[in-house]
């Protein structure tokens, strides 16, 4: 087994509130988006609030900004589901339609192998990556870092841009 696991956590700020007819398709893709995350090869975690998803977990006091925060085996696993599942691109290429355009909105960081991050943990990792840049303690698919153990990694680059 692992030492280290993949964190990740991405925000978006809705345009409308979440119940507003507008995000319908986003809000009801979501259950059959996250069951595809939890059957991906390398899917370890995700945050879940009250449903089955997370959009009503606060992460500031704005309503509207919600948080998907996951953990994987590695890269390759998050990339392969990110990047590469149909369902996955198939909202992310309409998220534009939903949500406001945020400058830094992803950051990826290695947690010992079982920890489970909080959102304040991951606002707190973004909060870093926006303040260094890439480094070893928050970093993005483009310029990743090796997992503290040696696990190598190597860039990814946005397939949804």
């Amino acid at each position: 087994m692992a030492g280290y696991e993949l964190a990740q956590i991405n925000i978006a700020r809705f345009r409308l509130p979440a119940d507003h007819v507008a995000n319908r398709d986003f809000m009801d893709a979501l259950d059959g988006v996250n069951a595809i995350a939890e059957a991906s090869d390398g899917f370890v975690w995700r945050l879940v609030g009250d449903g089955n998803d997370a959009t009503d977990v606060a992460v500031t006091d704005d309503p509207q900004l919600i948080a998907n925060m996951s953990v994987w085996r590695d890269l390759d696993a998050l990339a392969a589901f990110v990047y590469r599942q149909p369902d996955h691109l198939a909202i992310m290429k309409r998220r534009k339609e939903w949500f406001d355009h945020i400058g830094l909105y992803q950051v990826l960081w290695w947690v010992p192998a079982g920890h489970r991050p909080t959102v304040a943990e991951g606002m707190a990792r973004l909060a870093i990556l926006d303040a260094e840049g890439p480094t070893a303690e928050a970093f993005t698919f483009k310029r990743p870092f090796a997992a503290p153990d040696g696990m190598p990694a190597l860039p990814i680059e946005d397939e949804c841009a």
